[in-house]
């Protein structure tokens, strides 16, 4: 695990969606757990400047380390780079924050020069566009870890992203580079409002969007006839999974329905497919269930099973847990304070998630 310390008490500010604490949590919770010894667990570095203009602008790195400098923007910048705004706001680590998940992703592309498996769970920041902050993203990680897989000559990657909204600036990056593969499940109609499952760019980009209550039986059906399938096809050398923990039900900006046993399926099943794996966080607004899935991210990556309950010691993480302005406004139930597993919950699939997976299944036909 790639992980460091400068988010347990960095906030984007009191009334932000990522007031939170999350990555502390999974650090927290699985040392909590005897899952994390020192021989496992990397201090991530801090990406330099020269390093992040691989693929954002050096007017907006410049801009965005200002910035944090100033504390403040002038409206030019605003206009011009998105920063100080409600979703991107100027806060006190605003570049040092996103220049170490970026670094994270840079350290794990040179990690997996050899095969391997990382996980960065402050990764997965996928709205970021090269000149410009977007959707609380102020650097895109994703495309720079998959640059520096490049660097290290792996050309052909596979990006999976199954966080409830699009991954825009990915696709922005990639949709006509015929060696990279993308894929992702999101909730339709919802910011950013990209993704359309016609949408495929010039190379293999495949867009699932789906319908609120989107649940763990939608998801085990897109794992089964368009990730595996479209993975297998494509054999790629190395694949990144982007695993937001906001599509599952308690989330509170969006309106999927998985549990985050859904998202462990997809974990367990691609690592499987390759030697080469890197998995990411990305957004989760929760913060007892984004710590309890990451931290079962970690488990099924490092090989761990997951207790029934939770021991007294990780109990105590997650109910020294606040959410201080909670849209949902309600105490939180026993088993987020007591399990890392949810209940399963899955229904019949829905009639969308079944005609749109045929219309993807139909044109892979065509591709080939």
């Amino acid at each position: 695990m790639i992980a460091a310390e400068i988010y347990r008490n960095s906030t984007y500010g009191e009334f932000h969606p990522l007031r939170i604490p999350r990555v502390s949590t999974v650090i927290d919770l699985s040392r909590a757990l005897g899952w994390l010894p020192p021989e496992q667990y990397v201090a991530s570095p801090r990406a330099r400047a020269k390093a992040l203009t691989a693929w954002h602008t050096p007017e907006y790195i410049a801009a965005l380390k200002t910035a944090e400098r100033e504390g403040a923007v002038s409206e030019e910048v605003r206009m011009r780079h998105g920063l100080g705004t409600f979703s991107n706001p100027v806060f006190a680590e605003m570049f040092r924050r996103p220049a170490t998940a970026a670094g994270a992703s840079i350290l794990a592309g040179e990690m997996l020069a050899g095969p391997g498996i990382v996980y960065s769970p402050a990764s997965g920041t996928h709205h970021g566009m090269p000149d410009r902050a977007n959707g609380f993203c102020y650097l895109n990680d994703p495309v720079l870890a998959i640059l520096s897989l490049r660097a290290r000559g792996l050309r052909r990657i596979a990006y999976i992203d199954i966080d409830a909204h699009h991954p825009d600036g990915v696709e922005h990056a990639f949709a006509f580079d015929n060696d990279v593969l993308m894929i992702s499940i999101h909730e339709e109609r919802r910011w950013p409002f990209t993704g359309l499952l016609e949408d495929r760019g010039g190379g293999e980009v495949w867009n699932l969007p789906v319908q609120r209550g989107f649940d763990d039986s939608g998801m085990a059906a897109a794992l089964e006839e368009l990730i595996l399938p479209r993975v297998q096809a494509f054999r790629p050398v190395a694949v990144v999974l982007q695993c937001g923990a906001d599509a599952v039900e308690e989330d509170p900006l969006s309106r999927m329905a998985c549990s985050n046993r859904a998202h462990w399926a997809v974990v367990s099943a691609l690592s499987a497919m390759t030697d080469r794996f890197l998995v990411t966080g990305g957004g989760g607004y929760n913060p007892w269930s984004v710590g309890r899935l990451w931290t079962g991210v970690w488990a099924t990556l490092a090989g761990h099973e997951i207790p029934e309950r939770l021991p007294p010691e990780g109990e105590a993480v997650l109910r020294a847990l606040e959410w201080r302005g909670s849209v949902r406004g309600r105490q939180p139930p026993s088993h987020w304070y007591t399990t890392l597993r949810d209940e399963q919950r899955a229904g019949p699939l829905q009639d969308d998630v079944r005609s749109r997976l045929r219309a993807l299944t139909a044109r892979a036909a065509v591709w080939v």
